[in-house]
């Protein structure tokens, strides 16, 4: 807004930021006092760089150390950059170069540990979609280091850009307010860190070999008893030995850490007395969270966040980072302003043609619109950042759908997509969509192009269903158990596209899945409201915790069942930490704002036999699934023949021993049988040997009595060894039994039993 207009606006005056007259329809004003001119600079700006974008320390050919500071504000009339004493002093500096859109300054002696902010001037006028206030301290979107949280008791009325409280709520975000955010703004910080990971060596697990274990950073280490308590909660306390102890005992290649981007909390949790857990509310793209870190927020969270990397790395473990590129904490147009919305709302945002709104696909109150350049330029060099500078081995991006839209609709061939499809750095990581988002045309399970794995939540849906004798037939449980060649057998792609889930962290725990029929998310203080009522859940004849011996067998058994079934199908299993030791949120399957004994780990559970021998299963299934390649094939089933004896890589069994026909797929079925032959997988070792190993039936029977199942007979099989049987609380019991084929066994009640030919 120019100064003539921030005169015109003061106090209630109805103008807009170009000073235009307005009626009574689109009321805009200015209120608390107009927001003052900018002072002299009381350092030193030189031009500078406008490459790279963000603060970055340096030491120029002069020997003058500085930080040079660039920030992409297109539509701004003015740049102020503002930097903070340790006592909250700020002192202003007028960017006066800009090239191609990009302000840009270089200021000597600005050193490392520098927190610093921008002011941003344009015209106020939110009809159209501009809401430029100078009055707000804005982030940077380039910071690699926040320092300070913007709340505790709910958002301060300084951090929005409108007055919260103007008495016509409707127009409410028209209304522009000048009173003063920086002293509730964190800040970002200026961080030099020259480590180039020489001593680093990533793991690099082929996507077939891959078991995905889905933690967050704060829940899975602040209860653990093995970890020094000021490191609980935080990287260091996951870097620590006791925690990878366990992640290496398990025997899972990669970690999937819930949003570690600095992050904002809801102004109505905080009000509640609640904060966001999880994270899906970012607001820094390069800086890792602050409330993660053990050793100092002034820039020390870069350096514990690559060590923890490191030491994961050291344990053979890669590191997969849940980001959420589709929208920001700034939500709607009555959402706080605290960087993007304040820099160039018209750009950063997908607008409505009505352009006061947010086009809102993720159900969050915005969508970042990454059809613009410079908003795709921002997501590519943060995801090329985390990968270069900060070691991670890849991405699993949340609500993938909405960064696939061009213009309205989901579109495969989408700038976003393209670019990753190019980058020379990005195509080369674990890439994983969560494959929908809320808006129109969002789901698209099966639809991304090759170079992406996704979340299989049908998947998910036919392994729940089957366990608790919903489904109308087998077809579907038959897809999914063979890697969803329906889904993925296109493009290229191959079994291992299909990332097999039973949980995930939004949802019950495994435990809480065989627990409770319902959701009982009321301390949420939502009213219950939130979260699924979708759960495909059966509380086994009890809802939630209960005494009853019979009940409590019959959930363990289900759990056994359930992580059996997820680690012998085809596909990249992942597993919720916790889930492998009888994890619960006590029926709670929204727990986004728990940050508390709801939402972290209990390992006292590994003190219970029957909990440690849940884990002790797990453990030997994933053992299981590294031994034997026919566990994770790189290339689909072909269902036919390759020798002359008839025998097929993939056959189905009924009950009485003969094959599947095409009527038994379609007919109501409590059991299904798996045989996979280690004769026949294709490809060729790193030698150029053919790939060998055992043969494998699989047994399903999610009915409530024993079945009698006939062994098959030749080819298939002379004899079969029970490795695993989940109806055994102590699987130490249940390996060693054989059984000539073509005879008669019993199959206990819901249980799986995985026999390994034997010749």
């Amino acid at each position: 807004m120019s100064s003539a207009a921030e005169q015109e606006a003061v106090a209630g005056g109805h103008a807009t930021g170009n000073g235009r007259a307005l009626d009574e329809r689109r009321p805009s004003a200015v209120v608390n006092g107009a927001h003052r001119a900018a002072p002299p600079p009381a350092v030193p700006v030189w031009p500078g760089a406008s490459t790279p974008l963000g603060a970055r320390f340096r030491v120029g050919p002069d020997g003058v150390a500085g930080t040079n500071f660039a920030l992409w504000a297109g539509g701004a009339e003015a740049v102020d950059l503002c930097l903070f004493d340790e006592a909250g002093k700020e002192t202003r500096a007028r960017l006066t170069e800009l090239t191609h859109e990009i302000w840009h300054g270089f200021v000597p002696g600005v050193m490392p540990g520098q927190r610093y902010g921008y002011r941003v001037h344009g015209r106020w006028d939110p009809w159209t979609g501009a809401r430029w206030n100078p009055a707000k301290l804005l982030l940077d979107p380039y910071a690699r280091a926040v320092d300070g949280e913007y709340a505790a008791f709910g958002l301060a009325p300084e951090l929005y850009g409108h007055v919260r409280d103007w008495p016509d709520q409707h127009v409410a975000d028209t209304v522009r307010d000048d009173r003063d955010s920086a002293p509730f703004v964190p800040k970002g910080v200026v961080v030099h860190d020259d480590d180039d990971w020489s001593d680093d060596r990533r793991p690099k697990t082929p996507w077939a070999d891959s078991v995905i274990y889905e933690l967050h950073v704060r829940g899975f280490t602040q209860r653990h008893p093995g970890i020094p308590e000021e490191l609980r909660g935080t990287y260091a306390g996951l870097a620590h030995p006791a925690a990878i102890e366990h992640l290496v005992k398990l025997g899972v290649t990669a970690v999937e850490l819930l949003p570690v981007h600095q992050f904002a909390h809801e102004d109505h949790l905080l009000r509640r007395g609640l904060r966001n857990y999880w994270g899906y509310n970012s607001i820094g793209y390069f800086a890792p969270h602050a409330g993660y870190a053990a050793s100092g927020t002034t820039g020390q969270q870069v350096g514990e966040f690559k060590r923890m990397v490191r030491a994961l790395h050291a344990a053979g473990i890669e590191v997969v980072l849940d980001v959420v590129y589709n929208h920001t904490a700034e939500a709607s147009e009555f959402g706080p302003t605290l960087s993007l919305k304040g820099i160039d709302n018209q750009r950063y945002y997908r607008l409505t043609p009505d352009a006061r709104r947010y086009a809102d696909y993720t159900g969050c109150g915005n969508t970042l619109n990454v059809v613009q350049p410079h908003v795709l330029r921002l997501i590519t060099d943060s995801l090329r950042y985390w990968v270069t500078e900060m070691g991670v081995d890849g991405f699993r991006f949340d609500l993938a759908a909405a960064l696939a839209r061009s213009m309205h609709d989901v579109d495969m061939l989408s700038p976003f997509l393209a670019v990753i499809a190019q980058d020379p750095v990005l195509r080369r990581v674990k890439l994983i969509a969560e494959p929908w988002d809320v808006g129109s045309g969002g789901y698209q399970v099966g639809a991304f192009p090759p170079l992406w794995t996704e979340w299989n939540d049908r998947y998910r849906n036919a392994v729940r269903d089957f366990w608790r004798h919903a489904l109308p037939d087998v077809r579907e449980m038959g897809y999914r158990l063979s890697g969803s060649s329906d889904l993925y057998a296109w493009g290229g792609r191959r079994p291992y596209a299909s990332v097999n889930f039973v949980t995930a962290h939004d949802g019950f725990t495994l435990r809480d899945l065989v627990s409770y029929d319902r959701k009982h998310n009321e301390a949420n203080g939502e009213g219950n409201r939130d979260g699924t009522d979708d759960n495909r859940s059966w509380n086994c004849g009890a809802e939630g915790e209960t005494e009853d011996e019979g009940v409590r067998a019959l959930r363990r058994r289900q759990l056994r069942n359930l992580l059996t079934t997820l680690l012998l199908s085809t596909g990249v299993p992942m597993l919720v930490a916790g889930d492998e030791l009888g994890r619960t949120q006590r029926g709670n399957n929204n727990a986004y704002c728990q940050d508390n004994e709801i939402g972290w780990l209990d390992w006292s559970l590994l003190e219970d036999p029957g909990w440690r021998a849940l884990f002790e299963l797990t453990s030997r299934l994933i053992a299981l699934r590294h031994r034997h390649p026919v566990l994770r094939r790189r290339a689909f089933f072909s269902g036919r023949a390759h020798s002359a004896d008839g025998l097929r890589d993939l056959a189905w069994f009924t009950p009485h021993g003969t094959e599947m026909t095409e009527g038994d797929w379609y007919a109501p079925a409590a059991t299904l049988a798996m045989y996979l032959s280690g004769r026949d997988i294709p490809g060729r070792d790193e030698r150029g040997a053919p790939v060998r190993d055992d043969s494998f039936l699989a047994v399903l029977h999610a009915g409530d009595r024993p079945v009698p199942f006939t062994l098959p007979g030749p080819p298939w099989a002379d004899r079969y060894e029970v490795v695993v049987d989940t109806s055994q609380e102590d699987q130490a019991d249940a390996p060693g039994s054989t059984h000539r084929a073509e005879t008669e066994i019993t199959v206990p009640a819901r249980s799986v039993l995985l026999l390994k030919v034997v010749d």
